[in-house]
């Protein structure tokens, strides 16, 4: 652990509370982590940044040079359906050994008849975060955030943080408590 207990740690990369890095965040990650910890004072010191080489942002690339748990790390993917003319988004937080169950379990969620992933032009532009880096901190307030339950449960939780050359890592529960979320039983397969 570092100097402030309560701040979480993983493997051999170096933590620091987030919101003293904000060259590590994206513009719309730092606005709502700082949004939230006014909201919420445990945010300030639950979640931790670390610099990595966004060369190696991949997760089993990261998780073997750093010595990270794969158990540990999350994945945020945008999901799209139209009802009607309706457009439906929602970013879906799964476990990294799983994947998200889009034509079934987020199709039914956001009652479309399909479902597909934003495509990355997209997904970048309208998030306002890098490709590889995405997170569903600081996400448009009208996209659904969905949380795998297995993801709450987790010790901690490696996350992007809105740009390849750094990682977020708070406790599993907090993630759980991000403001919008949605923790959904069986959401990845």
């Amino acid at each position: 652990m570092t100097e402030n207990a309560t701040l979480p740690t993983l493997g051999d990369l170096v933590w620091a509370p987030a919101l003293e890095h904000p060259e590590l965040l994206a513009e719309p990650v730092l606005a709502a982590l700082a949004a939230w910890a006014d909201a919420d004072p445990r945010v300030a010191s639950l979640v931790a940044v670390t610099e990595i080489d966004p060369e190696h942002a991949e997760t089993a690339t990261l998780n073997e040079l750093h010595g990270l748990p794969p158990e540990a790390s999350a994945n945020c993917v945008l999901v799209a359906g139209k009802r009607g003319e309706d457009e439906r988004v929602a970013a879906c937080v799964v476990p990294a050994s799983t994947f998200a169950d889009v034509n079934k379990r987020v199709r039914k969620l956001l009652d479309v008849r399909k479902a597909s992933f934003l495509p990355m032009d997209r997904a970048v532009a309208d998030s306002g975060m890098e490709y590889g880096g995405i997170t569903p901190v600081g996400l448009p307030d009208h996209w659904r955030v969905l949380v795998d339950s297995r993801a709450v449960e987790l010790d901690v939780a490696l996350i992007g943080s809105g740009v390849r050359r750094s990682k977020l890592l708070l406790p599993g529960t907090l993630l759980g408590e991000l403001p919008g979320a949605e923790v959904v039983e069986g959401l990845a397969g």
